[in-house]
């Protein structure tokens, strides 16, 4: 029995329907049991027909997408979640993508079949969030959504339909080559010398918190990381801290204790001598498997919303106005690159994945703010160290964690 031949992913035929219109159809791709599956298109004129299927055609030509390609949207995030989303994303970014799935994904195009979405929906899609997408009315933005939270939904529809693509599931990935609005970061708020000091007198005052902000502001550590610091990652004889772990805690919600934020994150930096006094001497007292332990409840770490808000309380009494907790890291960075550390020593330091990436974050240090670092504030980490500025020049780079 001679057996019917595989009919090739672009393969297609063209006829003329009862109702006058024109219809065709071409293969996308093939079922399990190699029958082919089917893209119909209509048009009113043959000549229309033609040119929607020559451009079908190039689309899907060697696509060979599978069953999947029928399902919808919505269905394939949902699965996407759980199979791809919840091994391998860190709670919080799980927490994020399943609030854009549901309130922003999900009410516009999860019933559209993912194969036929297109490049303009993915335009559509953002254009509308940016002007209605805020599900609940803001007394200043009214219901228009952040160009910030628009990036950060492209980002994870990006990374859900690039599985996809290669997957065949899709012929190519929509979101690639959409117009998208230009991130407007909030500017990083930098405390200068005189703010420093002032910090510095109210943090010194108190006994629960002045290691923490003092290690804070000679380490550069994101919050996640210095609230889970424990003591068997600080050697006072090498003077270095492991950077290993990150605590998060959800509003409402159990502490996580995971990985850094990134590869790069585990690291080992060295301290300056101070800081390491400081940390031996809280040692002698501690009780706690962690560095910064829960002042009410010492088998846990600190709470990041706790170091948050103790913030907020010191900044309050040393009369300066109001800062995020990151910009205590943007500060150290800062006045470190104007003090003349070097950007590659630096982004060790700070767990960057790489040099060009705090060059580009802190381009606002510049050769002038260096000179003037050096003559005329002298630079804070001079001031606060002296010359313990050392132990990040040369052999003081810091290393990946083993």
């Amino acid at each position: 029995m001679r057996m019917s031949k595989r009919r090739p992913s672009g393969d297609g035929m063209v006829r003329k329907r009862e109702d006058g219109r024109w219809e065709g159809r071409i293969v996308v791709g093939h079922k399990q049991n190699g029958e082919p599956i089917f893209r119909y298109v209509l048009a009113k004129t043959q000549k229309e027909l033609l040119a929607k299927l020559h451009r079908d055609m190039d689309l899907y030509q060697d696509a060979q997408l599978t069953e999947d390609s029928r399902m919808t949207l919505g269905e394939y995030l949902d699965r996407w979640m759980e199979e791809y989303g919840a091994v391998t994303l860190r709670p919080n970014t799980l927490r994020s993508y399943e609030q854009y799935i549901r309130c922003y994904v999900k009410p516009y195009l999860g019933g559209k079949i993912i194969s036929r979405i297109t490049r303009l929906d993915i335009q559509k899609l953002y254009q509308k969030l940016k002007k209605e997408g805020r599900v609940h009315d803001h007394p200043e933005y009214g219901y228009e959504l952040s160009d910030t939270m628009v990036l950060r939904i492209h980002a994870m529809l990006h990374r859900c339909l690039k599985d996809a693509e290669r997957d065949h599931i899709i012929p190519y990935n929509p979101t690639d080559g959409t117009k998208l609005p230009k991130n407007s970061y909030k500017p990083k708020q930098v405390l200068d010398r005189e703010q420093m000091d002032a910090f510095l007198a109210a943090v010194d005052k108190n006994e629960t918190w002045r290691d923490f902000f003092y290690t804070e502001l000679t380490t550069g550590l994101r919050r996640g990381e210095i609230c889970g610091l424990m003591w068997k990652d600080f050697d006072a004889s090498t003077e270095t801290l492991k950077i290993l772990r990150s605590v998060n805690a959800p509003k409402r919600g159990e502490l996580e204790i995971g990985e850094t934020k990134t590869e790069r994150g585990r690291r080992t930096i060295r301290l300056p001598p101070s800081t390491v006094q400081r940390l031996k001497e809280r040692k002698k007292h501690s009780i706690s498997q962690w560095i910064f332990p829960d002042p009410l409840a010492p088998e846990k770490p600190v709470r990041p919303s706790a170091a948050y808000y103790w913030m907020k309380v010191l900044l309050k009494e040393a009369g300066l106005p109001h800062i995020r907790f990151h910009d205590l890291r943007h500060t150290f960075a800062t006045h470190a690159l104007a003090s003349g550390v070097d950007a590659k020593t630096l982004s060790g330091i700070l767990g960057h994945t790489n040099a060009s990436f705090t060059l580009d974050t802190y381009t606002h240090v510049t050769p002038d703010m260096q000179k003037a670092a050096s003559d005329v504030v002298g630079g804070f980490l001079k001031d606060l160290l002296g010359e313990e500025l050392n132990p990040w020049q040369g052999n003081g780079k810091a290393e990946p964690a083993p």
